[in-house]
């Protein structure tokens, strides 16, 4: 009987616990800066807008580096002239491209036409873990090409950059809208 009142006082004080749960996933909070652009100073066969919030790193050849500290991102710009060979610099950008597609889920493609300021392209979005989430290039057809990459610093999670890889789209977008050929 002893036994019988020991096992039913037990059996009360083990199943009136609350059921326990998993707790939800905790998403990053990430701040971005406000938006300001601001013309690229530097001198080159091409001008657009850059953000403010970035560091621009002049490099040789006409290329340059713009790089977004907070977001541990660069944005890398190729500069070369077209003498004939537009055939041979389009083929290499989307070769560049379509390396990714070992790691890529998926590459959507966007084109640019302004004939206007002569400004013709292609934007690609990588999703997926690849190295590069964003890649474009943007040509006149006749003299320029430009061909620019987005890296971050740290092993490529799709899930996680996506916030930073959408905020970095909309500079792309920014400055291939503003690009202007320098004569």
């Amino acid at each position: 009987m002893r036994n019988l009142f020991f096992l039913f006082f037990i059996f009360i004080f083990v199943s009136c616990k609350e059921d326990v749960l998993p707790k939800p996933k905790a998403y990053l909070s990430l701040n971005y800066p406000a938006k300001t652009y601001q013309k690229l100073s530097l001198k080159r066969p091409y001008s657009f807008e850059v953000p403010k919030s970035t560091s621009i790193i002049n490099e040789p050849n006409n290329w340059l580096t713009i790089k977004y500290p907070n977001l541990k991102a660069s944005l890398d710009i190729t500069y070369r002239p077209v003498k004939n060979n537009i055939k041979e610099l389009l083929t290499e950008a989307e070769k560049l491209v379509f390396k990714h597609t070992v790691k890529a889920e998926e590459i959507i493609t966007k084109d640019f036409v302004n004939p206007e300021k002569r400004v013709f392209g292609s934007l690609y979005e990588i999703t997926g873990n690849a190295a590069s989430q964003i890649q474009f290039h943007v040509t006149d057809s006749t003299n320029n090409f430009i061909k620019g990459a987005l890296y971050f610093y740290a092993k490529p999670n799709y899930d996680s950059i996506l916030p930073a890889v959408a905020y970095i789209k909309e500079d792309v977008l920014r400055l291939v809208e503003t690009l202007e050929w320098n004569k």
